[in-house]
């Protein structure tokens, strides 16, 4: 493995551990407010990103590379608003979709086609997970601060239809 492309991938075996931390934090903090289906969606994220950090480190390894685990940052703790929890997860999704174009363009650079081809289910997850967050922030718009509880019970039913289309 070209050593660009494993600093690289060892950047991003970084960013999905922060991820599941954060994702789990904000779970934590909606479970301690009330918001059930919210905090099920985001245990549901915490463990997807996990998830993928294992696919990472399990792709560094197999291709001969050097797996640095990460030393994790403390995310936040609290949040104003169960709107602003899920504006900062769209701007993480973002800053996650840049990094995983980043390592995109490093492959292309590199010519390391094999890690490109590896990287599409990545490129095509962040569009759904943008996507998914962004429909979240929509139907809270729709709703105000009225009717959190009907958003509540529904969120999770959200993230469940989401991973069946």
């Amino acid at each position: 493995m070209k050593l660009k492309v494993e600093q690289a991938l060892n950047l991003q075996i970084d960013r999905e551990a922060y991820s599941s931390h954060l994702y789990l934090s904000m779970a934590v903090w909606a479970e301690s407010q009330g918001y059930s289906g919210t905090s099920k969606w985001l245990y549901a994220q915490a463990l997807e990103e996990r998830n993928h950090l294992v696919l990472f480190i399990q792709y560094v390894n197999g291709r001969g590379g050097k797996v640095i685990i990460p030393l994790i940052n403390q995310p936040p703790q609290e949040w104003e608003s169960v709107q602003s929890l899920f504006n900062q997860v769209l701007e993480h999704e973002r800053f996650i979709t840049d990094s995983i174009n980043e390592i995109v363009a490093i492959c292309s650079a590199e010519k390391d086609f094999t890690t490109l081809n590896w990287l599409q289910f990545f490129v095509n997850e962040q569009i759904e997970e943008e996507n998914s967050v962004k429909a979240i922030i929509d139907n809270l718009k729709l709703l105000g601060n009225n009717n959190m509880y009907l958003f509540d019970r529904d969120v999770f039913a959200m993230r469940t239809q989401a991973s069946v289309q």
